[in-house]
Formats: C-alpha cells, sequence, structure tokens
C-alpha cells in the first residue's frame, strides 16, 4: 500500500476515536490489524480504508458487545450482523429488567422485607388486558445528552408510565402522550386498605404483563418507590413508581364540552378504511349518511361506512397513529365517537362498554 494511505496510529486513533491502547488491544485481538507494521521499529500505521472497520468496532464496543460477538458483526452480512444486533439489545434489556427485580427484591429485604400497602386485588387476565390497552396512548421518553452520557427528560419520562388512582370503589388506569389520552377502570376483587394515587414505569408494567394473565388474581401493594405484583404460583414482580407529577389529566376530563356530533360505527370497518386510506393523516366526514373516511383534498373519493350519526355535520382531520391506535384499542365490535368540532378532543370508547375511554386530538388541515 503506499505510504500516502497510510496514518501513523495517533492519526488513525484521532479519525477513528479510538485510543491508541485500544488499537493496540484490538490488533493483538485480530480485530484491527494495522495495514503495515515497521520490521525495524515496530511502529504501526493503518490505512484509510480501514476507518469505517475502525469506527464500527468503536461503536459495537460502546453498546457493551463483547468481542466474539464483535467479530460475528463484523464479518458478517447486513442481514445477518442486523440480526446479531437485536439479540445482544435483547440480551440487555432482558438482563436490565432482572437486575431491577434484584435489586428491588434486595432493598425489600433491606427494608426488613415488610409487606405493602394493599392496594387492590385484581383478577389477572382483565388487569393484563387494561394495561395492554391504555398503555398505547404511552410517549416515548426522549434522550437528551449530558456529560456522562445519554439520559432521558423527567417531563418526558412520565409520560411513558401507566398513572394508577385506587379508591374504595375502583382502580382507574390512565396513560397519556400529549395527543392522547387513555383510561380504562377496573372494578377490583378486593379494595385497598387505602386510597393510592402513582405513575407506574411502562416497560416495568411491559415485562410484568405475560404473567399478570397468567394468574387468577395479582394483588397489588404499594411500597417506597414501587408497586409489587403478588401472584400465586409465580415470582412477584416489582414495578418503579416514577418520582415526577403526572399531567393533570382530570381537568381535561373535566373540562369537555358537550359533544355536538356523535358517531356510532362497526370498529373493523373503520380500522380497514383507515388501513386503505393512501395517506398519513385521513379525514373523516360525519352526514346522516354515515362516516366517510377521504383525502383532505378530495371531497368526493374515500369510503363511506355505514353508522348511526347524530348533530352536526363535521369534517376532521387526524394523525393515522393516534386515530388508529384510539378505535384499535376500543373494546367490543362498535365503536362510539364523540366530536366537539374540528379542533377539539374527541372521545372513542365502545359503544356498549364505557370502561375504556380513549381521547384523540385532532390536527388543523394546514397541519
Amino acid at each position: 500500500m503506499p505510504n500516502s494511505e497510510l496514518m501513523a496510529i495517533g492519526a488513525f486513533a484521532q479519525r477513528s476515536g479510538l485510543t491508541s491502547s485500544a488499537l493496540r488491544f484490538y490488533a493483538d485481538s485480530g480485530l484491527l490489524p494495522p495495514a503495515d507494521v515497521d520490521p525495524a521499529t515496530g511502529y504501526r500505521s493503518y490505512g484509510v480504508h480501514q476507518l469505517e472497520r475502525a469506527v464500527t468496532l468503536r461503536r459495537l464496543r460502546e453498546i457493551a458487545m463483547p468481542l466474539a460477538g464483535v467479530a460475528a458483526v463484523l464479518g458478517a452480512g447486513a442481514e445477518e450482523a442486523a440480526r446479531l444486533l437485536d439479540e445482544h439489545v435483547a440480551r440487555i434489556e432482558g438482563d436490565a429488567a432482572v437486575a431491577r427485580q434484584r435489586a428491588a427484591a434486595i432493598k425489600s429485604a433491606l427494608g426488613g422485607d415488610a409487606p405493602g400497602s394493599l392496594i387492590a386485588v385484581l383478577k389477572g387476565p382483565v388487569l393484563a388486558e387494561a394495561v395492554e390497552q391504555v398503555l398505547t396512548a404511552t410517549a416515548t421518553p426522549t434522550p437528551t445528552a449530558t456529560a456522562t452520557g445519554p439520559t432521558h427528560d423527567p417531563a418526558s419520562a412520565v409520560l411513558a408510565g401507566l398513572h394508577i388512582e385506587a379508591s374504595d370503589e375502583a382502580v382507574a388506569l390512565t396513560a397519556t402522550d400529549r395527543y392522547r389520552l387513555s383510561t380504562r377502570t377496573l372494578v377490583p376483587v378486593r379494595t385497598g386498605e387505602r386510597t393510592w394515587a402513582g405513575t407506574v414505569d411502562g416497560a416495568d408494567l411491559r415485562n410484568a404483563v405475560a404473567d399478570v394473565r397468567r394468574s387468577a388474581l395479582v394483588r397489588v401493594e404499594a411500597v417506597p418507590h414501587g408497586i409489587w405484583l403478588r401472584m400465586s404460583g409465580r415470582e412477584d414482580r416489582h414495578c418503579r413508581v416514577l418520582p415526577e407529577e403526572y399531567p393533570d389529566h382530570r381537568s381535561l376530563l373535566a373540562s369537555l364540552g358537550e359533544a355536538t356530533t356523535r358517531a356510532t360505527v362497526a370498529k373493523g370497518a373503520l380500522l380497514r378504511a383507515l388501513e386503505e386510506h393512501p395517506g398519513d393523516r385521513p379525514v373523516l366526514r360525519l352526514t346522516d349518511r354515515g362516516v366517510r373516511v377521504q383525502a383532505p383534498d378530495d371531497e368526493l373519493s374515500g369510503i363511506l361506512l355505514p353508522a348511526a350519526v347524530t348533530g352536526e355535520d363535521l369534517r376532521i382531520r387526524f394523525e393515522m397513529t393516534t386515530l388508529y391506535a384510539a378505535v384499535s384499542t376500543a373494546i367490543g365490535p362498535d365503536v362510539m365517537l364523540d366530536l366537539r368540532g374540528p379542533l377539539q378532543p374527541v372521545t372513542i370508547r365502545s359503544a356498549d362498554r364505557g370502561d375504556l375511554t380513549t381521547l384523540t386530538m385532532p390536527v388543523t388541515f394546514d397541519h
């Protein structure tokens, strides 16, 4: 290789983001041997063509991939490398979940392993279904850069949680990403010893859902900084409680005006119409003829769905991702839409069961 295409180890280290000592280690391990070694001095030089491999190697090590895994990824094609990366991330996530559970058990033991305060006893399959339905309205925490690495903005982290409010009559589950709000009320088999409210980490709940679904009854207990899901015949699951204050969703619900338009439509037909819609912001046109799903710039086309519509005619536009998720999680074969105008929150719920309710924000036509 011409010397003009070679770089000294220091220059290569600077361009690749790897230290000189790391480059020597990866050379000795066979992952990144130098392009040339001076036989007299042992001085190592690297080629420009090795930069891409070096940067990829550094990035793989930054996500804690072991050397054997790094070698496998670097030697694989694109599809195989992607599969190996997915497997590595899944292992990390699994290890983190196990570590959280064990840490919770250790903290409980350090505190004398005293039982928590009873929030409620709920039917496992019903609780699991409710958690999955309501969590569709959570947000993904927004990562922010810090001097010690990426972290999550607390204001967005709380929107990734599920807010639980337990009274002597019911347990209400609520989630919101500020564009959508879902809430479901459950009647417990047994109520708690006192009222309780807290925002539980959404990822912890998702990890516990499979065990919850297979348990006839789940005893939910509040402990400092978390809740325990106690299940007979299965390992108890600990879920963290987030310290940040949850948005005032009750004021939003209380401030909603009366619906000016109401439509009852078959859930399956509406979902199919949304799936066939070519754009990402469908328009619903509600008249006494039914509900038409159409494009914003075409008044005549679209799919007309039979529906019972009362009140004012209305034309309203949504983001596909928020509307589809809200409709798909509704309980039963029919959904009821309560609308308050083209820019106000829309209430979407089952036509015959009101214990799961979703509020969805529309978008303007010049969005």
